[in-house]
């Protein structure tokens, strides 16, 4: 059963420090907390850098019982399932790389009915698994299964950028137990992919015991700017290098040197992240920019286990060598390092959600942090054509798909249109366009935190003068079948 109010005013502060080591509170989460153990259903939609995890983290510490909580990444559910045990609560995982005896142990834990289990993160699939579903079951006999997580809530929808079939099995859980709470956690989602989502957990069905909560997509500490350029290597190459080492000269020439060298701060160490879409120029780049006297490192899914932990351990504490990540896409979900100084799309993502997902990874500290993209048409059409080779592949198996395919491709061509479209935008603030993409009626006041409210004139320029020396070989050759595709509604 949830504590009573006035016992979760007392508990979530003492937790908070004893079990989480943190001080106080981000704006909102004590009243998502309190609406949690209060056994409210709870909807919460945040930016990146807001802390959601903590959110259903404490609840689940000082609950009875065990919460469940769905991931669609092995990565981050290891990430937190290792910082909870770290912090002495038991959380576990169960996927497809659990060793058998630790998913021995977890099924002999959860036939007990009652599970010293904490938290335990499972994936979709998992979910849809009759000896899973079984073992809930006796949990929820005893009165043990205090609720239920979603999170990346935006993969059960179909209009979502990253639609997973098995999250619309997800429906099990309101209709087998309808009185245990359930929280869903997103930071990309509009308002069509938030009905989808109350929708198809049933949360939409109680509406006298759900809670929203929708938090502005605004971070006015990133600095946003598209750099436009050709398709050559270099010009980026050139462009970050110039760019990062007259950021190690501004520092070095830093009144508060002494003071920074006497803290432990070295001047060349300004941690980033900097996204690429394959492998190959993930090691490539790095290996450019180490010869470059750049502490950079690649991770990508191909590294072994023992190397991509080490990377990673390294470049959170700020060591030397590792001030720079260069990954792929899935890198930084759920990482807690709040210092990262800058992110950089090295290409363009393959949709809008996504590149808000990656820049929000800058700045969690809440200090000046700094997010370009790179930007050049050609990329432009390599993304556009992997998507139409998607819907090729789509429509050649359409007498095997299922319902939401079409659905879903459609929303990933909407998405990496309204890209495009911020990408070559030179009228207004993209804070606003972000803000308005998400659904947002209020426009931010920015504080000369993007290029056009910096200088709108030189944003024209720049645009022009990048794009004006490209090639328009690639729409010519489509005959004018590009633009249709994504130009349109």
């Amino acid at each position: 059963m949830p504590l009573a109010r006035s016992d979760s005013l007392q508990d979530i502060d003492f937790t908070l420090r004893r079990q989480f080591n943190k001080t106080s509170f981000r704006p909102h989460q004590r009243d998502i907390i309190l609406a949690a153990l209060d056994g409210h259903d709870v909807f919460v939609q945040a930016a990146t850098s807001f802390g959601k995890s903590l959110c259903f983290q404490l609840p689940a510490v000082i609950d009875r019982g065990i919460t469940i909580v769905i991931s669609p990444l092995l990565s981050l559910m290891m990430n937190q399932v290792e910082a909870l045990r770290a912090a002495n609560v038991e959380a576990r995982t169960l996927n497809s790389n659990t060793p058998m005896p630790e998913r021995d142990y977890i099924y002999r834990d959860l036939a007990t009915g009652h599970p010293h289990t904490r938290l335990l993160y499972v994936t979709p699939e998992l979910c849809s698994m009759d000896r899973f579903r079984d073992r809930l079951r006796l949990v929820h006999a005893q009165k043990e299964l205090a609720r239920v997580v979603v999170d990346e809530a935006h993969c059960i929808s179909e209009w979502g950028h990253d639609f997973r079939r098995d999250f619309k099995r997800l429906t099990w859980f309101r209709e087998s137990f309808p009185d245990v709470p359930i929280m869903c956690l997103t930071a990309t989602a509009n308002a069509q992919v938030r009905a989808d989502i109350l929708s198809t957990l049933g949360l939409d069905r109680t509406p006298a015991r759900l809670r929203c909560f929708t938090m502005t997509a605004h971070r006015p500490n990133l600095h946003l700017e598209v750099r436009f350029t050709s398709d050559e290597a270099n010009d980026r190459y050139d462009d970050f290098v110039g760019w990062l080492k007259g950021v190690y000269a501004r520092r070095a020439a830093d009144d508060r040197r002494p003071e920074l060298e006497a803290a432990g701060e070295r001047i060349q160490n300004v941690p980033g992240i900097i996204y690429t879409l394959s492998r190959d120029e993930c090691e490539s780049l790095a290996a450019a920019l180490r010869c470059d006297d750049i502490g950079a490192r690649p991770f990508h899914a191909k590294l072994p286990k023992e190397v991509k932990e080490e990377t990673l351990a390294r470049w959170i504490n700020n060591e030397p060598g590792y001030d720079i990540i260069v990954a792929t896409t899935a890198f930084g979900m759920g990482i807690d390092k709040d210092n990262v100084r800058f992110v950089v799309h090295w290409r363009l993502p393959k949709s809008f959600e996504g590149y808000y997902q990656e820049a929000g990874r800058a700045g969690r500290d809440g200090n000046a942090s700094y997010c370009f993209l790179y930007y050049a048409r050609e990329d432009r059409d390599r993304v556009c054509n992997m998507v139409m080779r998607d819907a090729t592949a789509t429509a050649a198996a359409k007498a095997k798909a299922k319902a939401g395919d079409d659905a879903n491709l459609q929303a990933r061509i909407r998405s990496l249109n309204r890209l495009v479209e911020y990408c070559e935008s030179t009228d207004g603030c993209r804070h606003a366009f972000i803000c308005r993409y998400f659904g947002e009626d209020e426009v931010p006041r920015c504080d000369f935190a993007c290029d056009w409210h910096k200088d709108p004139q030189d944003l024209k320029r720049r645009m022009m003068r990048g794009l004006a020396s490209e090639e328009w070989v690639s729409t010519q050759r489509m005959e004018g079948a590009y633009d249709d595709y994504y130009y349109s509604d």
